[in-house]
Parts: structure tokens; C-alpha cells; sequence
């Protein structure tokens, strides 16, 4: 007995050492150079991205197994990305070069503005419109979004209050997954900007339906929820990209978090920041999140631990998570010193490519889909995105 107890004190003490040398490194760690470094990589990176993507396509991902990059149609959900990171490396950096590349694919992205398709406009044209306006101030961009707004809204189901994701299917008769709180923030906007009402109404209405129908007890999300949008009765609830229909599929917690976080920002309404806390506390609490905070693909994946993880979901929580903070004087520095680690971890060589490799991409390792294995342990875009965008925000507000 007594050797058991004093081997758990033993072990104890290690991991206590362990965590507060990891504490003593992140202390130390100089943020103002390590954002600069980051940028630098990040140019030079996107510069090889450019070369090897044909100038009528966006980047999508890179397969290390055959060494291909695979691009896509200016209609694929993740198009704003790619300009939307560039804009964010030349706020930065100021290379001209930058900014021009992220001109042409701009050009070549405005079209989509009246793209009814789906629910990822928000995605598509504000990541990347959205902060082209916020950085250049030229006001054609208001109309683009504007525009794209108004195409958003297309998709507004009055009797279920929702913002459909996609079309009826034999499998969905009107889905809504949680992803789409993110293009909220589209319409949030472009309401203010413009003074037009029916945006605010809209997103209002699919904030409060989605908190209403999307959460279970502890906070988690459902991926999908299939609405009978006749008469707004919600009809199941189930996964299309998770481990299981009752699992915590990672990705989702993230967008789930930052899109609370983001409509708190807009509309100052107490609920959606008690929202995002409850979230941010399921994620940052839950016993299956590794201890650098890099997300396995689903908290309920097979084979924790040696499940893959997801880098996407570990950047979208750490731009999320610093602006939450903003909102928090009792977790601020929780926040924001955990949003830190997760930086300083996808920065590492663990999940961060080498200069020319990685088909261009700066970060490895993000699941797409594994149920329909596609884009698995990967780059994507909208993991550079996120991690810039976090560094971003640090920069700015915590410096």
C-alpha cells in the first residue's frame, strides 16, 4: 500500500514538474518575435502556394503520399480562404507581392457572390471579402458582400427559423449543421454596414433556433439537424462527419465556439457569451483533449489516444478562444493563455511544415472528413487561415 502510494506521488510529482516546465518555457517565449517569425514563414510558404496553384483555382489541400496538390472550383466552401490568408500576410508583412496575388484570386472569386447553392457563403465571401474591406477600405467590397448576403438569405426557412445548409437529399430532408453559425457573421456585417434589418432578423433567428435544437445537456453539439422545414419540427439529429451521431465531433465544437463568440460581438445579447463560455469550458475541461490542446478529429474518436488529430479545430478554438477573452475579466487570462499554448504547439515541428514542403501549406495534420475519408491527416486551408487569424488577434490585443 505504501508503495503504491508513494509510486502515485512519484508519478504525480512528474507530471506536475513536466507541466510546470512547459509553463516556464511558454513564459519565456518572446510573442512579438514569434508572431514575426510565423508571418515571415507564412510569405515565404504562401509564395510556393502560389506558383503551384493554377491561376483560375484555389488551393485545397496536398497529398505527401503521391506529392500532388489538389485545387478547386471558386463554388467549394473553403474558396475565401486562401485570399483571406494572404490578405492577413500582407497586413503583416506589407509585401506588395502578397496583396496581389490575393487581388487576382479575388477577381476570380467575386462571382460567387450570387452563389444560392449551400449555406457557406459566409465562409467564402466575408473571410475573404469581408477582410479585404477591413484592410484596403475600398468600398466596392461593401457591395460584393452585400451581395452575397442577400444570396445567403435565400436559404432562410421562416417556419423552422433556420438558415438551410444544403438541399434535400434522401438522407436530409432539411439539414442544418453547426458549421453554418459561422456565416452569421456575414450578415451581422453587412446588416450593420448596410442598415438592412432583414440580415440582423435572420441571423438572430438561426442563432436562437440553433441554441435551442443544436446542444445537449453538457454543452457539446450535434452536427446535423434535420428540420421538416414545412412547419419547422425538427425531425432527427445525427453526425455527417463525426465518429457517431452521439458523439462531440471536434470541428464542430469549434465552430460552435467561435460562433457564439462572434454573435456576443455583434449583438452584446448575454445568452450567446454564456453560450460560448459553456462551450469553451466542455472543450478546454473535457478529459479526452490532449494536454498540448491539438483536438483528436471527434472527443469520442475510436482509439484514443492514438486517434489522429485535427489542427483545424485546434486553430479556430485559439482565434475563438482570444476573442472570448475580450468578453471574460475572470477567464480572460485562462483564455488567452490557452489560446498562447495552442499557438506555440501548431508552431512546432510537430504540426508545422519546413519551409518549401507541405505542397505550400504551413500546417500539417487537420481531418477533413473521416467517415467519408476524404482529406484525412492533411493541410487545409482553413487551418492557416485560423492560426493567422489567432496570430492576428493576439498581436493586437494582447501586446
Amino acid at each position: 500500500m505504501i508503495k503504491k502510494l508513494l509510486f502515485s506521488l512519484a508519478f504525480t510529482s512528474c507530471l506536475f514538474i513536466k507541466a510546470s516546465a512547459q509553463q516556464s518555457r511558454e513564459s519565456q517565449i518572446d510573442m512579438k518575435n514569434f508572431i514575426k517569425d510565423q508571418f515571415d514563414f507564412a510569405a515565404k510558404q504562401y509564395g510556393y502556394l502560389a506558383k503551384n496553384t493554377p491561376s483560375d483555382r484555389m488551393p485545397k489541400t496536398y497529398d505527401k503520399t503521391t506529392g500532388k496538390s489538389e485545387t478547386s472550383s471558386t463554388k467549394w466552401w473553403c474558396s475565401g480562404f486562401y485570399p483571406g490568408t494572404l490578405l492577413y500576410i500582407y497586413e503583416y508583412t506589407q509585401d506588395t507581392s502578397i496583396l496581389n496575388e490575393a487581388k487576382k484570386r479575388l477577381n476570380i472569386l467575386e462571382k460567387e457572390k450570387h452563389y444560392t447553392g449551400n449555406h457557406d457563403l459566409g465562409f467564402m465571401m466575408y473571410c475573404s471579402f469581408g477582410n479585404a474591406y477591413r484592410i484596403l477600405k475600398d468600398k466596392k467590397y461593401i457591395s460584393t458582400i452585400d451581395t452575397a448576403a442577400a444570396s445567403l438569405s435565400t436559404r432562410f426557412r421562416e417556419k423552422a427559423g433556420v438558415i438551410q445548409s444544403w438541399n434535400s437529399t434522401s438522407k436530409f430532408q432539411g439539414p442544418v449543421i453547426i458549421d453554418n453559425m459561422m456565416n452569421l457573421e456575414l450578415l451581422c456585417w453587412a446588416s450593420k454596414t448596410t442598415d438592412n434589418k432583414k440580415y440582423w432578423e435572420i441571423a438572430i433567428s438561426h442563432a436562437d433556433s440553433t441554441l435551442k435544437n443544436h446542444f445537449r445537456s453538457d454543452f457539446s453539439s450535434y452536427h446535423v439537424v434535420d428540420y421538416d422545414m414545412a412547419n419547422g419540427k425538427v425531425i432527427k439529429k445525427l453526425t455527417h462527419q463525426g465518429a457517431a451521431d452521439e458523439s462531440a465531433w471536434s470541428r464542430g465544437q469549434s465552430w460552435a465556439l467561435y460562433g457564439y463568440t462572434l454573435m456576443y460581438r455583434f449583438t452584446k445579447d448575454k445568452k450567446y457569451l454564456d453560450q460560448a463560455n459553456h462551450i469553451a469550458k466542455f472543450i478546454l475541461t473535457n478529459p479526452n483533449l490532449p494536454a498540448d490542446k491539438i483536438p483528436y478529429w471527434d472527443f469520442n474518436a475510436p482509439g484514443i489516444p492514438n486517434a489522429l488529430r485535427d489542427v483545424s479545430a485546434a486553430t479556430i478554438n485559439a482565434s475563438a478562444l482570444l476573442e472570448l477573452a475580450q468578453y471574460n475579466k475572470q477567464k480572460r487570462n485562462h483564455y488567452v493563455n490557452t489560446a498562447k499554448q495552442i499557438l506555440l504547439n501548431v508552431a512546432s515541428d510537430k504540426y508545422k511544415a519546413k519551409l518549401g514542403e507541405n505542397g505550400g501549406f504551413i500546417l500539417m495534420h487537420s481531418v477533413g472528413s473521416m467517415p467519408h475519408q476524404n482529406e484525412i491527416d492533411v493541410p487545409l486551408t482553413y487551418a492557416d487561415y485560423y492560426f493567422l487569424e489567432a496570430l492576428h488577434r493576439y498581436k493586437n490585443w494582447y501586446l
